[in-house]
C-alpha cells in the first residue's frame, strides 16, 4: 500500500483544534467572569470521560456490543487482514443491531480504536463493499482524525448543554445572579455556533481523506464508491423512528442519516455523488499509473 500523509487534513486539524482550543479559553473566561464557574468541575469530568471513554460511550450510544472471533470469524478476519494492509493494530470490532446500514471507528489512539459495523450493513454489502467500507474506518484511524473529532465535539456538547440548561433553569436565579447566568447562557451558544461550524467544515474534508485512504488499502476504489451509493439508497427503506434514535453519530457515520434540505447545508458529510466521482476519478489514476 503506498500511504502517504493528507497534509490537507493534518493542516485542518491543527487549524480547527487552535481555533478550538482558544475559543475553550474565550469560553472559560466567560464562565469565571459572570460567575458560572461552577460548571469548570463539570466541563473537567466530561473531557477525562470522552477522552478515555469515548468508544464505549460511542457503542453504548449505538446499542453495540463488542464480538468475538467465534461470533463473527469472516468480519474478524476481514479486519485483521485489513489492519495488516493499513499498517495498524487490529481494532476491537463491535456489531450493532440495527436496520440502518452504516459504521464507524472510535477510540483515541492508533492503539485502542474500535471499529462498529450495523447488522443492516452486513445485510447490505458484498463482500468487496464491505471491504471497501471496513478500509474507510481504518482509514480514519490510520488519519488520526477520530481523536481529533472527539476532543473537537466536546466542546459544542457543553455549550449545547449549558444553553440548555439556561432555557431550564435561568428563569429561577435573582436579578443580579440571573444577568450572568444568562451572559454566560448567551456565551455558551457563541462558542456552540463557531465550534458547530468548524467541526463539519474539518467533517467533510476528513470523510473525502478516509474515502482515498480507504480506496488505497484494499486498491480498488470502485467498490467503496460502490458500498457508499447503496447504502444512501437503502436509506429510503429505513424506518424514520430507527433514524432518530442514531441521529446523534452523524458525524462519525460513513453516510450520514437522511435529511431535509436544510440537513443536508449543514451535514457532516459531502454529498455522496461527489464521494463517488473523486472515487472514479482515483480508480482510473490507479489504472492509468
Amino acid at each position: 500500500m503506498d500511504w502517504k500523509p493528507d497534509w490537507g487534513l493534518r493542516g485542518r486539524m491543527v487549524l480547527t483544534m487552535f481555533l478550538l482550543f482558544a475559543l475553550y479559553l474565550v469560553f472559560v473566561g466567560a464562565l469565571i467572569q459572570t460567575d458560572s464557574f461552577f460548571f469548570l468541575p463539570l466541563m473537567g469530568l466530561f473531557v477525562l470521560a470522552q477522552f478515555f471513554f469515548s468508544d464505549k460511550l460511542a457503542l453504548y450510544s449505538m446499542g453495540a456490543k463488542e464480538v468475538s472471533e467465534s461470533e463473527y470469524p469472516e468480519l474478524h478476519a476481514m479486519v485483521s487482514r485489513l489492519s495488516q494492509q493499513a499498517d495498524l493494530p487490529k481494532p476491537t470490532v463491535a456489531v450493532a443491531d440495527s436496520r440502518v446500514p452504516n459504521a464507524f471507528a472510535a477510540g483515541r489512539s492508533q492503539k485502542s480504536s474500535t471499529v462498529c459495523v450495523t447488522s443492516g450493513l452486513l445485510q447490505t454489502l458484498d463482500r468487496d463493499e464491505l471491504e471497501g467500507v471496513i478500509a474507510h474506518e481504518l482509514a480514519h484511524v490510520k488519519n488520526r482524525d477520530v481523536m481529533v473529532m472527539t476532543i473537537a465535539s466536546f466542546l459544542s456538547t457543553v455549550a449545547f448543554m449549558i444553553v440548555r440548561m439556561g432555557f431550564w433553569f435561568g428563569g429561577g436565579r435573582n436579578r443580579q445572579g440571573g444577568g450572568g447566568f444568562l451572559v454566560a447562557v448567551v456565551a455558551s451558544l457563541l462558542v456552540w455556533i463557531v465550534s458547530f461550524f468548524l467541526i463539519r467544515a474539518l467533517s467533510r474534508y476528513r470523510e473525502f481523506a478516509a474515502d482515498r485512504g480507504g480506496a488505497l488499502i484494499t486498491g480498488r476504489p470502485s467498490a467503496l464508491a460502490s458500498a457508499l451509493l447503496k447504502i444512501d439508497g437503502r436509506m429510503d427503506n429505513v424506518p424514520k423512528e430507527d433514524l432518530r434514535e442514531q441521529s446523534e453519530m452523524n458525524a462519525f457515520f460513513i453516510v450520514p442519516l437522511k435529511s431535509d434540505v436544510i440537513g443536508r447545508l449543514f451535514s457532516t458529510h459531502p454529498a455522496t455523488e461527489k464521494r463517488v466521482d473523486r472515487l472514479r476519478e482515483l480508480e482510473r489514476e490507479m489504472e492509468s499509473a
